[in-house]
């Protein structure tokens, strides 16, 4: 749709949409460059507190995934008029405050509107040193894939609409959701110089949809390890019946990008196209590092999962074994 826009050209952008990375990277001196994203979504829990602060969480991702620090936030709301009562709007900006000041990310200022329905985010600005930005599109053959959170907040999200989610799945999903990628990022940011060569979160797109995009800007195929992919508790018993309609969008417009061997339980699948919100980091990082990084993450608090290889580019972009 956009295809016919005129391309801009200014040497101090180093990332930009064109490689489907998640933020925008602007050099602003040789030592220093701004990240710029913003993410905004409809409720994907009841309690507008933790709705919140899962937004905020979010959209801070994005700067956590090109290696960078969040600095400054602008709120982006749209609210039905008189849909929501004076408390959960309150409650729902006080949840994102709250992520915010976690992050030690000042707020600023932001914007709201009238919608039909409730969307909530953030413009989350950063900074990141010019050569040590994370892109998706570095993976090199041989390298080992680390994903940093389990998978399956979309199909607990819908089932939690149709009041069809156990408390067990809820309250996990909760914890992933609500947890910054920071120390993740901050584990991978610790290993030696040179050592991460590609970085992207996963969101939206699923697992799969995210690793194809970085296998495809970086020329290689990913292979995945479907065992070895964590999920969230009861995620497979779910799958069956709460489909998100994202699951459905990724499964048509990825499928033909990625092979899923015969051996591949079809809601295993399914989770792996599963869309998530507020999803983890995949690392695409030397394989004698990744050892040592899940050791740095475990440190740090969080429970990272090698789930595969890169390898020299196949008539795919990800094969799922």
């Amino acid at each position: 749709m956009l295809g016919d826009i005129p391309l801009q050209a200014d040497d101090r952008v180093l990332v930009d949409f064109r490689t489907s990375d998640d933020a925008g990277v602007y050099a602003w001196d040789a030592d220093r460059a701004l990240v710029q994203t913003v993410d905004f979504f409809t409720p994907v829990v009841d309690d507008p507190w933790t709705y919140g602060q899962v937004a905020a969480a979010n959209a801070l991702s994005d700067v956590y995934a090109m290696g960078g620090r969040p600095l400054t936030a602008l709120a982006v709301a749209a609210f039905p008029m008189g849909a929501l009562e004076y408390d959960q709007v309150k409650a729902i900006f006080a949840g994102g405050l709250d992520k915010l000041n976690e992050a030690g990310v000042a707020l600023l200022g932001g914007h709201t509107v009238q919608d039909r329905e409730v969307k909530f985010g953030y413009a989350i600005t950063g900074e990141v040193h010019p050569r040590r930005v994370w892109r998706n599109t570095g993976s090199r053959p041989g390298d080992a894939l680390v994903l940093t959170k389990p998978i399956g907040t979309g199909i607990i999200a819908t089932a939690i609409k149709f009041q069809r989610a156990p408390l067990d799945s809820v309250e996990a999903a909760v914890r992933s959701m609500t947890a910054l990628n920071r120390n993740a990022a901050a584990a991978a940011s610790a290993l030696p110089d040179g050592a991460v060569h590609a970085c992207t979160d996963v969101t939206g797109f699923g697992l799969v949809g995210h690793a194809v995009e970085l296998a495809d800007g970086s020329g290689v195929t990913l292979e995945i390890e479907s065992a070895a992919v964590p999920l969230l508790p009861g995620v497979l018993e779910l799958a069956g019946q709460n489909r998100a309609g994202g699951l459905n969008t990724n499964e048509e417009h990825f499928g033909a990008r990625a092979a899923f061997g015969g051996g591949v339980d079809p809601l295993v699948a399914a989770a792996l196209h599963d869309p998530q919100t507020s999803g983890g980091l995949l690392l695409s990082i030397s394989e004698e590092q990744s050892g040592y990084l899940l050791e740095l993450m475990e440190a740090r608090g969080v429970r990272g999962a090698v789930i595969g290889r890169a390898a020299a580019r196949g008539d795919v972009a990800v094969r799922v074994r």
